[in-house]
């Protein structure tokens, strides 16, 4: 979409809420102006390190109050993409991963669903080789690890703390690609996890989902393949799982924002 992106609304009951075409879903007005901000800073092809509009002038853009591009860049810091100096402005932040926001995370929006699509292709092809790799390279200490953290996601879920379950997740995730004995691959999959979080923080909140029971169970499918040594095995657990998960992101973000 060329040009600066559609203004957002105010609300005029104050809650800094936004009103979206008929018979669609409300989403709060900081979340919105988050992802127009990610979307101003791919138009004008905005680097790391560059300087961004101050807040007066986002809000002046985007049609809103600076309290909620306040509230949208909060949560663009939280996620490493926009960097708050005081006194000094906001700047695209700087990317240290292998794989560069430059190229990556300046041109992919969080509930483009086309984009979530693109993303857990590419993870799936990535997460499939890590897993069928780690199957026959895992050492002990490794598989250890891989079981520990699909147990912390394991409590996560069962206690209901979103963070634990997160943490578990990552370091499963994270733990696998370590074994595959590939820095390329585990520096790929560590890049996608941090543009799918931007997903789950801006998209869906970062709620856990209505799939992580299954995914309880999905864990300990691949990690017994790894286990077990059995290549093919470990791939399509890891494929079934991304699957599903996907379609727990398709459903929620379409529940989120075309209601």
């Amino acid at each position: 979409m060329d040009g600066v992106p559609a203004p957002v609304e105010p609300d005029p009951s104050g809650d800094d809420r936004v009103a979206t075409p008929p018979q669609a879903a409300y989403r709060p007005g900081y979340e919105v102006v988050a992802e127009q901000i990610l979307q101003l800073i791919a138009q004008l092809r905005l680097q790391a390190g560059d300087r961004m509009p101050t807040e007066n002038e986002l809000a002046a853009q985007l049609g809103t109050s600076r309290t909620v591009v306040r509230e949208a860049v909060k949560i663009l810091s939280a996620i490493g993409r926009v960097r708050a100096q005081k006194g000094r402005g906001l700047y695209v932040a700087d990317d240290e991963g292998m794989l560069g926001s430059a190229r990556w995370g300046s041109f992919f929006l969080p509930t483009d669903l086309d984009h979530v699509y693109m993303l857990f292709e590419f993870r799936r092809v990535q997460e499939m080789t890590a897993s069928r790799l780690a199957a026959t390279r895992a050492t002990p200490a490794e598989l250890r690890s891989i079981e520990a953290a699909a147990e912390t996601c394991r409590q996560g879920h069962l206690t209901g703390e979103a963070v634990l379950f997160d943490r578990g997740d990552d370091e499963f995730h994270l733990g696998i690609a370590a074994a595959s004995h590939n820095q390329f691959l585990l520096a790929a999959v560590r890049e996608v996890r941090r543009l799918q979080h931007q997903s789950s923080t801006i998209g869906l909140r970062g709620t856990v989902g209505g799939h992580a029971a299954e995914a309880i169970d999905e864990h300990a499918a691949i990690y017994q393949a790894i286990r077990d040594g059995d290549s093919e095995a470990a791939a399509q657990a890891a494929a079934v799982h991304l699957d599903n998960t996907l379609e727990d992101y398709r459903r929620e973000i379409q529940r989120r924002v075309f209601g």
